[in-house]
């Protein structure tokens, strides 16, 4: 059965806005004009996607935790009308097993139950230690070397890589490898043949580790999982799936978060000077819930599908229509943060924030990334406190072009 097309085009689809929808020239940090325009008022629109189907896509705050609160609301990506993120996905529909990512309760909630304990907040606080001498490590390592220095190369993108490596207990000299894969594996517009060829890869990968842990297994997450498999509560398929989306989403949201929100500081220095000044702990905590906030990082929107008709906002969802829960405008959301586009260390609800999701799907490794950007956040710029761009903004890559946003490479000196 092919998923290629998602849904039949709307009538109305060429007059709306294609999704995804350009920034600002020069203003990188906020959601696109031509969407703020489009939702003006309300908090729920049509768009149009790659195949011309039209979903809702949700911008208000308040409207995204109903909605993904809602047993109506489904992320099962083989039912007519789910909103595929690009060609490629909606091909490959029919090969990629069940699992945390595309179920619903009651079977949401068997694989989540296997995925979740390494990320629980007692498990992941004993951890801060081992995160601290890492970023200490690399950081010496930076100051050692030559100027400029990619910051991305040196800091964002190996520390959650080492720390989800570490956790799961894959070997981390097959870095290059998952890490090449993973950042192909989430262009907007990968085709059918380009997607498969990623997930043939590190599925491949995957299963082999996990046959290795069943046979031999370790201290750590996957050997977990795999313990699973031995007594047939999932399958190889299934366990190598999660695995995957652990593996995958453990360095690359991490990453980008890392040196996108150093970015920002560094274009706002009376807000970094109040993270490189804090002695407190909350203050770092806040400071880092406000920076998800700001920034937040998948601006591809969660994607989900009605099962029954919703009214909402105003409109009626009917069954069958694709959903985009597009978490980024909802972090700017006036109604819940005052002066949304401003970035505030000092802010007191920014842990309101939409950046993990919200519900049963919301993001299992969100305990982790927390404390790997406290510490980051904490130590970078007190240990740096002269770090600046090397670069002008206008000329640093930021990654249009992908689900999970960010910057290719960071240049800075100190």
């Amino acid at each position: 059965m092919s998923h290629a097309v998602t849904g039949a085009a709307d009538d109305t689809a060429a007059g709306l806005p294609e999704w995804p929808l350009p920034r600002a020239e020069g203003c990188p940090f906020d959601p696109p004009p031509a969407l703020r325009s489009h939702t003006a008022g309300k908090s729920l629109a049509k768009i149009r996607i790659w195949d011309g189907s039209t979903p809702w896509i949700i911008t208000g705050h308040a409207e995204q935790r109903t909605l993904l609160n809602d047993p109506r609301v489904s992320v099962n990506e083989s039912l007519p009308g789910f909103p595929h993120w690009h060609e490629g996905m909606a091909a490959g529909v029919d090969h990629r097993p069940r699992s945390v990512f595309n179920s619903d309760a009651p079977e949401h909630t068997h694989y989540r139950r296997i995925m979740t304990s390494p990320f629980t907040l007692k498990r992941v606080e004993a951890l801060r230690p081992v995160v601290q001498k890492m970023t200490d490590d690399l950081i010496d390592k930076m100051l050692a070397g030559p100027q400029p220095a990619d910051l991305v190369e040196a800091l964002a993108l190996p520390l959650p890589t080492m720390m989800i490596s570490s956790m799961l207990g894959v070997p981390y000299e097959d870095h290059e490898f998952v890490q090449r894969h993973a950042s192909a594996g989430i262009r907007h517009n990968s085709t059918m043949e380009q997607t498969m060829e990623v997930f043939m890869a590190l599925n491949t990968y995957l299963v082999g580790q996990i046959e290795k842990k069943a046979a031999d297994p370790a201290d750590d997450a996957l050997s977990d999982i795999a313990a699973r498999v031995n007594t047939g509560d999932i399958t190889v398929a299934e366990a190598s799936m999660m695995g995957l989306g652990l593996l995958t989403a453990g360095h690359e949201t991490s990453a980008n978060m890392i040196a996108l929100a150093t970015v920002a500081l560094l274009e706002n220095p009376e807000q970094l000077a109040v993270l490189r000044d804090a002695d407190d702990p909350k203050v770092v905590s806040g400071a880092v819930e406000e920076l998800l906030r700001y920034l937040s990082i998948v601006h591809g929107g969660q994607r989900r599908v009605a099962l029954e008709d919703i009214e909402i906002g105003g409109e009626v969802i009917r069954a069958g229509e694709g959903i985009i829960i597009e978490l980024f405008s909802a972090n700017r959301d006036a109604n819940v943060f005052p002066e949304p586009d401003k970035l505030d260390l000092h802010r007191d609800n920014a842990r309101h924030h939409n950046a993990f999701g919200f519900g049963i799907h919301q993001c299992i490794g969100q305990q982790l990334a927390r404390v790997e950007l406290q510490v980051v956040y904490g130590t970078l710029f007190r240990r740096i406190p002269t770090l600046r761009l090397a670069k002008p903004i206008e000329e640093i890559a930021f990654k249009h072009d992908r689900l999970a946003y960010g910057v290719w490479e960071l240049p800075v000196a100190w």
